[in-house]
């Protein structure tokens, strides 16, 4: 009997977990509050730190790609809001949220998998996330319902970003032996992320039953409005990317979603319901990276 390929699997596995997530939700959410919330954090630093050991800090530059990608992510932002507000201000903050949200911590190490330049990606990692630290206190309060600082922001990404960075740098300094091994194995961050994802859709699932309205359509046009942005976000990236060389990294960096951090965003300076929006998000580009994992190639 013929053995399914790593790509076959890879393809197939984050649909599953997806499914695996949103079945055992409940079982899911109490887990994590036996482990203090800790559960996810600890793996996002995991994960990070075996695709950091590939990382060589020298190689790491600022170009204008990264300058373009943060210019469409808050001035598409804003224009978003704009453009959505005459559907009500609750679906234009979803939309603009979706915008808004800085590239995923996991970028990078769906990047790698498909063919980008990691130094590339790391270095907009830390930049937007930081960037849009500094942004976002103006963008939620000029369109929000409370004052958001950025310490409060920086609260949430910088711990699990930077740590994971400066911990994978000092094992290739201190150790290389220790970092080559890493390096050789980082594919490991895959299976930890897909762990990690199971666990954010199974939260997600639990606060959508939980927090359930009457305003069904609503919600619904959220959905609908977060997959047209979710798949124009990963086609406008790509574009960007291509004239600077690297396409993969362009999508990624634009598609691919700080979604934990953009949830907390809208339930805590927004309309909560507006929330659904980077919810659904969540299934959107999970879809899309599942569609691109299967038509890349080992």
């Amino acid at each position: 009997m013929k053995r399914p390929s790593s790509h076959t699997m890879r393809t197939v596995a984050m649909p599953a977990g997806m499914i695996v997530g949103a079945l055992l939700c409940r079982q899911i959410v109490a887990l994590d509050i036996w482990s203090g919330g800790w559960l996810t954090p600890s793996l996002i630093f995991v994960m990070l730190f075996f695709t950091y050991c590939r990382v060589d800090i020298t190689r790491m530059r600022v170009t204008m790609m990264h300058f373009w990608l943060f210019a469409a992510q808050i001035i598409g932002s804003m224009a978003l809001y704009t453009l959505c507000l005459p559907l009500g201000q609750t679906i234009a903050q979803g939309a603009m949220i979706c915008a808004l949200a800085p590239i995923a911590m996991a970028a990078v190490v769906i990047g790698g998998m498909l063919g980008a330049n990691i130094e590339n990606m790391t270095t907009y990692s830390l930049l937007c996330n930081i960037g849009t630290a500094f942004v976002a206190p103006f963008v939620l309060s000029w369109v929000g319902n409370g004052e958001c600082t950025l310490v409060q922001i920086l609260s949430k990404v910088a711990p699990l970003l930077i740590a994971p960075f400066v911990a994978g740098q000092l094992c290739r300094l201190l150790t290389p032996k220790l970092a080559g091994w890493v390096a050789d194995h980082s594919r490991v961050s895959f299976y930890i992320w897909l762990v990690s994802l199971s666990i954010v859709v199974g939260r997600t699932t639990a606060f959508v039953i939980d927090h359930s309205t009457t305003e069904a359509q609503t919600e619904i046009v959220l959905a609908i409005v977060a997959a047209v942005i979710c798949v124009a976000q990963f086609i406008l990236g790509r574009k960007i990317g291509a004239k600077y060389g690297d396409t993969v990294a362009g999508g990624q960096s634009l598609g691919q979603k700080n979604t934990i951090l953009a949830v907390w965003m809208a339930q805590s300076f927004l309309n909560p319901l507006s929330s659904v929006a980077p919810t659904a998000y969540i299934i959107w580009q999970n879809i899309v990276n599942s569609y691109q994992i299967y038509k890349k190639r080992d």
